[in-house]
This record gives structure tokens, sequence and C-alpha cells, in this order.
């Protein structure tokens, strides 16, 4: 009954994890880019090879513990889930980010979903798409400054 009990608290964190991660193809785009009812949404897009982006999701991640009630934090990596999913897991966890939404790409054509994010941007990362209540947008490639982080909220 102990090995059980000990399999168990191994292995239910991991399925708690793995079960955040969510494909994202173009078609489910539309609907992350909606204006939200209040405050913000924050959309970070990173990649596993990505030298910025732990530090901008770490300084994300703390403006929206700042902000509970008016920032939605999401996370969006690049990669590709079908490829990638166990290392984009254990990169979540380590970065202490496992408990925030979070997408991978889903399709064979990532500049397809580039575009339909944002029209404006190449493809690069660190990339923060921030969507307003008033369905104004915003959108900041590279590591984040202090004044960036001010004006996202």
């Amino acid at each position: 009954m102990k090995r059980l009990l000990a399999l168990l608290l191994l292995v239910i964190p991991t399925l708690a994890s793995a079960a955040s991660l969510q494909p994202l193809a173009g078609t489910d785009v539309p609907a992350l880019l909606q204006p939200p009812a209040h405050g913000e949404r924050i959309i970070a897009l990173w990649s596993l090879d990505c030298a910025y982006c732990e530090s901008n999701l770490e300084a994300l991640a703390t403006l929206q513990r700042a902000h509970p009630k008016s920032i939605k934090l999401i996370t969006v990596t690049t990669d590709d889930i079908t490829a990638q999913r166990p290392v984009i897991e254990a990169r979540l966890r380590k970065m202490k980010m496992a408990t925030y939404p979070a997408r991978a790409y889903a399709e064979a054509s990532p500049e397809r979903i580039n575009f339909l994010l944002d029209p404006n941007w190449g493809g690069e990362t660190p990339r923060v798409l921030v969507i307003r209540a008033d369905g104004s947008r915003t959108g900041i490639s590279g590591a984040l400054t202090p004044a960036q982080l001010q004006k996202i909220r």
C-alpha cells in the first residue's frame, strides 16, 4: 500500500502538469486573440532555444501575481507539441510556469500561426502580445525592460 501511495505521489503531479499543455492550431488563434471581458490577456510567446524567454516569463508571472484579477497570462511556445511535448513540459516545470495556461504550436507551418497571431511579427522570441478589454493590442519583441512592463499594466 505504501508503494502504491508513493507511486501515485510521483505520477499525479506529472499528469496534472502534462494536462495543462494544449496544442495551438491556426483555428484556435481567433479565440485566443479575443479581448478579455476586463483587464488584459498577456500571451507570452517563447521557444526552447530562446536566450531571454525565461527572464521574460518570470517578469510576466510576477506582474500577473501582482494583478491576479486583471491580468491573465498564457504561455505559447513556438516549438512543435508533437515532437517536443516532454521537453516543453519539463521546461515549464523548471521555470515554475506549469500552473499557467500553456499552448504549443501544433501545425506543420509555424509561420502560419505566427502570422495569425500577429501579422507584424517576424517569429522572433521572446514576443509578448497584450490584448486589452477595449480591443487594443500591443506587441513587444525581445527582453522586456522595466519601462515596457509598466506600460503593460
